[in-house]
């Protein structure tokens, strides 16, 4: 990591806040109170009077600039998981140096379903972590209160109903910003009631709850679907299910896996037209993402990674994913999703759903110093995180020892 200092992209196609905005500009620095944020965006030459002391210039050479990408819902990489860094904290920096190169550049950290007990140790050990790195957006539990029916690579032994006590405790026990939670069982309700007026996102998944039940939900106020389309009922033309439910209502965000594994790219494109600006790619990444095939843990199962396809159990469950979010936004323009509309669902509506609109995910002036300078492919040529450099891919570096060659011969 390249430590913060004036940097200034000129010469960029900046795609943010739905808009493209070609021959543009962007600086990042420090405010007088220590926050690193987009200070000065323009067109044309007007960066050079933005020019101070040491400042890192990058010409972008027309690539695309997008704000750093927004992660809620992420379990691991490079070869460790969020329950592995609650153990040891020398994991985190492993699961984040693979998924900050990809381009993210805020991550929610994901848990899953365990005994209460074990699940709230696990969040107070993770939130002296979360405390001290302001590139982490909390915790999310994704589990236990789960339907059996529908638990994909989830114990079932730890599956429970949302009682009023295990709800507290898991509340209390630290930074948790999001539950996921299957609306039809017993208690849910209440636990709706009780997670919202904390402040705690309430997500729907893994449930066999109906079209019915979770327009309830949302009417409640749970505000997203995990991963839509798997841990869930389908789409059938008499029993519409949750994500039927969720595209009808303004006010919910349908998670999607864009690996080519989890939703077919058809239905990608297709979700994306039904719930413009509602959608949010997630990585559901575990502990392979960014390492090579093999068996690894997921919570306290273990899950077979072929091909980079994760499965647990005989039945091959699919059981997270080895997606970088990076990949989810070629996969998402190959499959027809505009790049508006595909980096939207990287950066603002993520940002949207934890009420950080504006604040990140966002390359608007005030908005946080987290940008991404896209290569070919899609794969990022630098990554900006809290206006530090995490990552400079071999053409930026190629780029920038060309141009300081010259300016020595000059």
């Amino acid at each position: 990591m390249t430590a913060a200092r004036r940097t200034i992209v000129h010469s960029a196609r900046i795609v943010s806040d739905g808009t493209e905005d070609d021959g543009a500009w962007v600086a990042l620095d420090a405010m007088a109170d220590g926050a690193r944020v987009v200070v000065a965006r323009g067109h044309g030459g007007g960066w050079r009077s933005h020019l101070r002391g040491d400042a890192h210039v990058v010409d972008a050479d027309g690539r695309a600039a997008v704000p750093g990408f927004v992660d809620l819902h992420c379990h691991g990489g490079g070869g460790a998981s969020a329950e592995d860094a609650a153990r040891d904290p020398r994991a985190l920096p492993r699961i984040l140096a693979v998924h900050r190169r990809h381009g993210t550049t805020r991550t929610m950290l994901s848990l899953v379903s365990a005994g209460v007990d074990a699940l709230a140790a696990r969040i107070a050990a993770l939130a002296p972590l979360v405390a001290a790195d302001p590139l982490l957006l909390g915790v999310h539990l994704e589990g236990p209160f789960l339907a059996g029916s529908h638990r994909g690579a989830h114990r079932a032994d730890a599956l429970r109903p949302p009682t009023p006590d295990a709800v507290a405790l898991l509340r209390d026990a630290g930074p948790v910003a999001m539950i996921t939670l299957a609306p039809e069982l017993p208690g849910s309700s209440a636990a709706i009631d009780a997670l919202v007026g904390a402040g705690v996102v309430v997500a729907i998944g893994h449930t066999a709850a109906d079209h019915g039940a979770t327009r309830d939900a949302i009417a409640r106020g749970a505000r997203v679907l995990t991963h839509a389309f798997n841990g869930m009922r389908g789409i059938h033309h008499r029993a519409p299910g949750p994500v039927v439910a969720a595209i009808e209502d303004q006010r919910a965000v349908l998670e999607l896996i864009v690996d080519g594994v989890h939703v077919h790219p058809s239905i990608v494109a297709g979700a994306v037209r039904a719930a413009r600006g509602r959608v949010a790619f997630v990585s559901d990444a575990m502990a392979a993402a960014g390492a090579a095939d093999g068996v690894y843990r997921l919570g306290d199962l273990d899950v077979t990674v072929r091909d980079g396809v994760a499965t647990h159990g005989e039945d091959g469950a699919l059981a997270g994913s080895t997606l970088t979010l990076d990949r989810a936004l070629a996969n998402a323009v190959a499959a027809g999703v505009p790049l508006v509309d595909a980096v939207d669902a990287l950066t603002a509506t993520p940002a949207r759903v934890l009420g950080l609109q504006g604040r990140i995910g966002s390359l608007a002036p005030g908005a946080a110093a987290d940008l991404v300078l896209l290569g070919a492919g899609g794969a990022p040529d630098a990554v900006w995180a809290d206006g530090a450099l995490v990552h400079a891919g071999p053409a930026l570096c190629d780029r920038e020892r060309s141009r300081t060659t010259g300016a020595a011969r000059s």
